[in-house]
């Protein structure tokens, strides 16, 4: 079953990288140069937002039919795709595509927490990590190589026959049995949650770019997410069954790496953005090289999340996600301090300090939250994380964006002119450097303005790596109060999965004393919860 999981999650790891490569190629053959940032805003919109949606009808009807229903709409949406005759096409078929990534996201780290034990978890989302990692190396390159030899439908054509042998194999071998009985939907949360969160996202994706930051479009966008956030605190707290449980929020273990992963996020999404640019435009490296700069993060994250099971087993979750706050920190120190000359290898160091960073800090609190609810809020709870995930990549990709368009903006004013022309924005001097053949005295000022602005995302970086870190300290409790049906994975709830994993025994006693507290589960009909002040008995409830 791991295989088929990591075939699954490759579909929606591929395709976020897959696609950059081949634009040039697209907008050439639909046109719309326009429209074509909307290809990938979409795709994250649609994916972002139905996240938590999708995270509560997998604990309502099983993890089975929501991850097919997920993998059948993206390859629906990837054939649609595929034949688009011109953008707007295409980006109303990427949306579709996005619809079906929110499902594949948080169903498989959901399925990962249901098949196996705590003690293991980390070995699988060391595995799951490392799709992302191969794919932020291996999918620009077989999209260049589509859209140059063959075409660019191909980098959706691809997805067909990977996403059918995934298919074929979570409906052959994952086997659940839930137990039926009447649901009450919660359409109102779920609609204001959607425009909430969607608008949200929607303004930070344009903010700055579409329209100015201050601009009418852009306040009545904030205002309309914040007015339909709080409706949504007030439908969820009298929903029978919530889309999102406002103790997901209120509770610190959920809560607190709730907000710990999204201050990691801004990190991420920070250096997978700007760095790059950077390594070309300051450093003179090709673009091969440079992308090998933050090909190394992708190589250090699922090793770190791989081994994070050796160090929480023992230290626990939180003190877990500490050190690995201690390589962020580090990471973010070396970037800050680098000079414009600075030699490659130390770029690669800094990389490789961040990615084990993010593996022992996105891993053992997904983890750690698995095993603070038994099946029936397992889902809703990986929904919530993936959802802040995503969430604070679309906040750091706004944040850093705007701090780079400022520092650059500012120093543009006394800017000499290259070939006759002045650079007014990031892209002008982008395209001078690579294409305008500038002379030493213009290149080297130019290169000092992208090296400042690049300098202040590095300081970012730290910022955001010190926050965390206070963040872990602060809110997350030192122990997680455990269940025995949340250690175990699959024993003792609605719903008993059966895969290639299934029937593993739970954890030694002396191996969770090591790790984190052990209570005793509660057995109540999971059907019968309700926890209208708070979460799950336990959650929380120690703080050490």
């Amino acid at each position: 079953m791991l295989v088929a999981l990591i075939l699954t999650m490759a579909l929606v790891a591929m395709d976020t990288t897959i696609v950059a490569t081949a634009i040039p190629q697209v907008v050439g053959d639909l046109g719309g140069f326009s429209l074509v940032g909307w290809v990938f805003s979409v795709y994250l919109l649609a994916q972002t937002v139905t996240i938590p949606i999708y995270g509560k009808l997998a604990d309502l009807y099983g993890r089975k039919p929501v991850l097919v229903f997920g993998v059948v709409l993206f390859l629906v949406g990837s054939l649609l795709s595929a034949g688009s005759w011109n953008m707007v096409a295409l980006i109303g078929f990427r949306a579709l595509q996005g619809l079906g990534a929110g499902s594949i996201g948080a169903t498989v780290m959901t399925i990962a927490g249901d098949l196996y034990d705590v003690a293991e978890r980390g070995r699988v989302q060391g595995w799951l990590s490392s799709v992302w990692g191969i794919s932020a190396v291996v999918a620009p390159a077989v999209g260049g190589l589509f859209a140059q030899y063959l075409t660019w439908r191909w980098i959706f054509v691809v997805n067909l026959p990977i996403g059918a042998l995934a298919l074929a194999m979570i409906v052959r071998g994952l086997h659940e049995q839930v137990v039926r009985r009447k649901h009450r939907i919660d359409f109102a949360g779920a609609g204001l949650l959607l425009v909430a969160s969607g608008l949200l996202i929607l303004g930070l994706l344009q903010g700055g770019t579409a329209w100015p930051w201050l601009s009418l479009p852009s306040v009545v966008v904030f205002v309309v997410a914040v007015a339909a956030a709080g409706l949504a605190v007030v439908v969820e707290r009298r929903a029978a069954e919530p889309v999102m449980p406002t103790w997901l929020w209120t509770k610190r273990v959920t809560g607190g790496s709730y907000v710990a992963t999204l201050t990691a996020a801004l990190m991420v999404i920070g250096l997978s953005v700007f760095l790059p640019n950077w390594a070309q435009t300051v450093l003179g490296l090709s673009p091969v090289a440079a992308g090998f700069v933050l090909a190394v993060m992708s190589m250090t994250w699922p090793l770190a999340s791989a081994l994070s099971a050796h160090l929480y087993m023992r230290i626990g979750f939180r003190d877990t996600a500490l050190v690995g706050g201690g390589f962020a920190v580090a990471a973010g120190v070396l970037f800050s301090l680098l000079p414009a000359g600075t030699p490659v290898w130390a770029p690669v160091l800094g990389s490789a300090l961040m990615g084990a960073g993010m593996g022992l800090i996105f891993s053992p609190l997904v983890i750690g939250m698995q095993s603070t609810v038994g099946w029936s809020q397992r889902g809703v709870v990986t929904g919530g994380a993936m959802f802040a995930r995503f969430l604070g990549q679309s906040l750091g990709a706004a944040v850093f964006g705007a701090v780079t368009n400022a520092v650059i903006l500012g120093r543009l004013a006394k800017a000499p002119r290259v070939n006759g022309q002045a650079p007014h924005n990031v892209d002008d001097v982008s395209r001078l450097l690579e294409h305008g053949h500038p002379g030493t005295r213009e290149a080297d000022f130019l290169r000092a303005v992208m090296h400042a602005s690049t300098h202040a995302v590095f300081v970012g970086l730290l910022v955001a790596a010190v926050a965390t870190v206070v963040v872990l300290l602060a809110l997350v409790p030192r122990r997680f109060a455990t269940t025995a049906d949340g250690l175990s994975g699959a024993g003792g709830d609605p719903a008993d999965l059966e895969g290639d994993h299934a029937g593993h025994h739970q954890p030694e006693a002396e191996d969770l004393q090591r790790g984190e507290t052990l209570v005793e589960p509660h057995h109540a009909d999971a059907g019968d919860q309700r926890h209208p002040e708070g979460g799950p008995d336990g959650i929380g409830d120690r703080d050490g």
